[in-house]
C-alpha cells in the first residue's frame, strides 16, 4: 500500500511538473508554514500519504498563480479565442478524444509551461484523466489525479479572476467548469458523495452566473449556461421532491437550452465535443429524438473512432434504431477491441456489446449463439460488479427463456430467481422473472 501511495505522489509531482525558478517566477512568496502543517498533519497521521499528495499538487499550482511574475505578463491575450492556441490544440483534442492521451498530454505539457498562469491547461489536462473515467465510472483509480488538476484549474482561475480584471470572464469560465466537472464525478452512482457535490454545483453556477451575457465573446460561454436551462427544467419535471430547493434559483428554459448547446456543437473549439455528448445524451434519453442523436453517435463514432464511450453508444444507437447487421459489426469490434487490450475498452462496453448481439441472434432464433453472448454480457457484469443494469438482467431473463425452450426448468428457475434476487420489486425485470417463475410452477 506505502508503495502505490508513493507512486500516486510521484504521478502527481510529476504532472504539476512547475519550475517556477526557471521560469521567471519570485517563489519567495511561497508559505513554508505549509510545508510545516503538511508535514506535521502527516505525522500525526492526519493526512493520508495520497492525499497529501493531492494538497501539495494544488498548493504548487497554487503558489504559480499567487507569486507575480519577474518579468511583465501580457494580459491583453484571451487564450479561449486565441487562434494561435487553437490551432495548436487542435490535434491534441482531437488525441485526447481519440484516447491517444500521451500524445496529448505532450501538447497541453508544452502550454503548462507557456502559459503556467492560466488556467487552460491544467483544465486540459483534468480532462485527459476525466476520458480515461469515461469508460468505465466505476474505476476510481483516475480520480485523485483528475481532482487535482481541477483543484489546480481552480486556483490559479481564482487569481485571475480577483486579480486580473482582464481575464475575469475568462477565468469565471474555468471555475465554473471545473467545478461542474468535480460536481459530476461527486455525484456518480458509484461515488454518491452528495455534500461534496452540492457544493460543487452551487460554486458552478455561481461562477457561471458571472458570464451571463458574455456569451458574445466566445461561444464556449455558452455551455454551461445550455445546461442550466435545461436541467433547472428537467430535473424538477422529472424528481418534484428536489422543486423547493431550486425556488432561489434563476428560472431555466428546456428549449433554449438545447438550442444553445447546438450552437456551442457547432461554433465552439474547447466544449464543442462535450457539448455533442450532453446533446446526443439527452437527445436520445430524455427528449425521446433518437434520429438526431444516432447521427451525433455516427459522427463521433466516425470522428474518433479509437473512442471506446462513443464506439458503445453508436452500437447502442445502431441497436436501438433497428440498424441489426450493423449494429452486430459494431459489438463485434468492441469484443475483439478488448481482447487485443486496446485502451479504454473494458468490461463495460463488453456488457453492451455482448448483449445486442445477444438480442440480434435471438431475433434470428439462433439459440446457441444467444446464449453464448448472454453468458458473456453476465461474465462482464461480474467483473464490474453492475448487478443493477438492465442488459444484465435481461441477459439472466433470455438464458432462463433459452433454458426454458430447451426443457431445462431446473437452470430457468435459476436465472429467473437470480433476477429476483438483484432487480428493485418495482422493476420490470423483477416482474418478468416472478411471473416465469410462477409459469414453470404451474407447468409442474
Amino acid at each position: 500500500m506505502l508503495s502505490t501511495h508513493n507512486k500516486t505522489k510521484r504521478s502527481l509531482l510529476s504532472a504539476a511538473n512547475i519550475d517556477l525558478v526557471s521560469r521567471g517566477w519570485e517563489v519567495s512568496i511561497f508559505p513554508v508554514e505549509w510545508f510545516r502543517m503538511i508535514r506535521i498533519c502527516q505525522i500525526k497521521r492526519l493526512l493520508p500519504t495520497t492525499a497529501f499528495a493531492s494538497l501539495f499538487f494544488v498548493l504548487v499550482a497554487a503558489s504559480a498563480a499567487w507569486a507575480q511574475p519577474v518579468q511583465k505578463k501580457d494580459t491583453t491575450i484571451i487564450l479561449l479565442s486565441n487562434i494561435q492556441i487553437q490551432l495548436e490544440c487542435t490535434q491534441a483534442l482531437n488525441d485526447l478524444y481519440n484516447f491517444k492521451f500521451n500524445r496529448a498530454e505532450q501538447q497541453f505539457r508544452y502550454l503548462k509551461t507557456r502559459y503556467p498562469w492560466h488556467p487552460l491547461p491544467y483544465f486540459l489536462m483534468g480532462l485527459i484523466e476525466w476520458w480515461k473515467i469515461m469508460p468505465n465510472p466505476s474505476d476510481m483509480s483516475h480520480d485523485e489525479v483528475f481532482l487535482a488538476y481541477m483543484d489546480s484549474t481552480i486556483m490559479v482561475a481564482e487569481n485571475l479572476f480577483k486579480n486580473h480584471p482582464a481575464y475575469k470572464v475568462e477565468a469565471a469560465f474555468f471555475l465554473a467548469g471545473a467545478y461542474g466537472f468535480k460536481g459530476r464525478l461527486y455525484s456518480d452512482e458509484d461515488r454518491k458523495n452528495w455534500r461534496k457535490a452540492a457544493s460543487a454545483g452551487k460554486n458552478a453556477i455561481r461562477y457561471m452566473e458571472e458570464n451571463r451575457g458574455n456569451s458574445d465573446l466566445s461561444p464556449e460561454l455558452l455551455f454551461g449556461d445550455a445546461l442550466y436551462n435545461y436541467f433547472s427544467v428537467w430535473v424538477p419535471e422529472n424528481y418534484p421532491a428536489v422543486k423547493p430547493l431550486l425556488w432561489f434559483f434563476r428560472k431555466g428554459d428546456k428549449e433554449l437550452g438545447l438550442k444553445q448547446l447546438r450552437e456551442v456543437s457547432y461554433n465552439a473549439f474547447y466544449t464543442r465535443t462535450e457539448a455533442m455528448v450532453w446533446l446526443m445524451r439527452i437527445l436520445n434519453s430524455y427528449e425521446n429524438d433518437q434520429a438526431q442523436a444516432f447521427q451525433i453517435s455516427e459522427y463521433l463514432h466516425q470522428t474518433y473512432p479509437d473512442n471506446p464511450y462513443f464506439h458503445r453508444y453508436y452500437a447502442r444507437m445502431l441497436y436501438a434504431t433497428g440498424k441489426f447487421s450493423r449494429a452486430e459489426q459494431s459489438s463485434l469490434a468492441i469484443l475483439a477491441a478488448i481482447d487485443s487490450g486496446k485502451v479504454g475498452y473494458e468490461a463495460t462496453s463488453g456488457r453492451y456489446a455482448a448483449f445486442f448481439l445477444g438480442q440480434i441472434n435471438e431475433t434470428r432464433r439462433n439459440d446457441e449463439e444467444a446464449r453464448k453472448y448472454y453468458e458473456m454480457c453476465v461474465k462482464f457484469t461480474e467483473q464490474t460488479k453492475s448487478f443493477e443494469s438492465g442488459y444484465y438482467l435481461y441477459s439472466l431473463i433470455a438464458l432462463g427463456e433459452i433454458a426454458e425452450r430447451r426443457g431445462d426448468h431446473a437452470t430457468a428457475r435459476r436465472y429467473f430467481a437470480e433476477v429476483k434476487k438483484r432487480a428493485g420489486r418495482k422493476d420490470e425485470a423483477f416482474k418478468t422473472a416472478k411471473k416465469r417463475l410462477k409459469e414453470l410452477d404451474k407447468g409442474d
